[in-house]
């Protein structure tokens, strides 16, 4: 045990340096209270966020009956470039649908209308709600798509978009884009 000290201006009372049942200081020691309630906040948002993101990676996407690919009406071996290959093989896809399904200006105004929507790239989004090669509307998209032979595949696809935009082309011709 240890012996008792008397602190400077006491009234004589005694305490012990260190007593032997105390705790260690509290990680807040010398942390004003507002302080604490930051730490506490951001601590609070930090651990939401986590759990939303997890949660979010979580939950079951909902997959199509067909075994998980999509199924189009437009044959998988008609024009079967792969598009994801760069804007060769996108041109390529484009000259192949348009000789299947002759536009007017045949494939070189297929082709010139696709590099001057997009740059030949799939991915190619506008802020007003255009995307894909052929800058389709998302509006219009999905009943386009279901007309057209891709019933539920995505403007960003790019195969799906330009036989899309091609067939359209053949049907009522090249009014629907700016740069035809």
């Amino acid at each position: 045990m240890r012996t008792p000290t008397t602190y400077r201006g006491s009234t004589g009372t005694t305490s012990f340096a260190v007593a032997p049942t105390e705790l260690p200081a509290p990680i807040t020691a010398g942390v004003k209270p507002a302080m604490t309630h930051i730490r506490s906040r951001r601590l609070f948002a930090a651990l939401t966020i986590a759990v939303a993101l997890t949660a979010s990676a979580t939950v079951p996407q909902p997959v199509p009956a067909s075994a998980g690919t999509l199924r189009s009406s437009v044959s998988s071996r008609l024009c079967d470039y792969r598009w994801k290959d760069g804007p060769r093989q996108v041109k390529r896809l484009i000259r192949c649908a348009a000789h299947r399904w002759p536009v007017s200006g045949g494939p070189d105004k297929a082709v010139s209308v696709a590099r001057c929507e997009s740059r030949f790239r799939p991915k190619a989004y506008n802020a007003a709600g255009y995307a894909g090669v052929f800058q389709q509307s998302t509006y219009y998209w999905p009943k386009r798509s279901r007309k057209f032979g891709f019933p539920k595949w995505s403007a960003f696809n790019g195969r799906a978009n330009i036989i899309v935009s091609i067939r359209m082309a053949h049907r009522h011709g090249w009014g629907a884009w700016s740069c035809a």
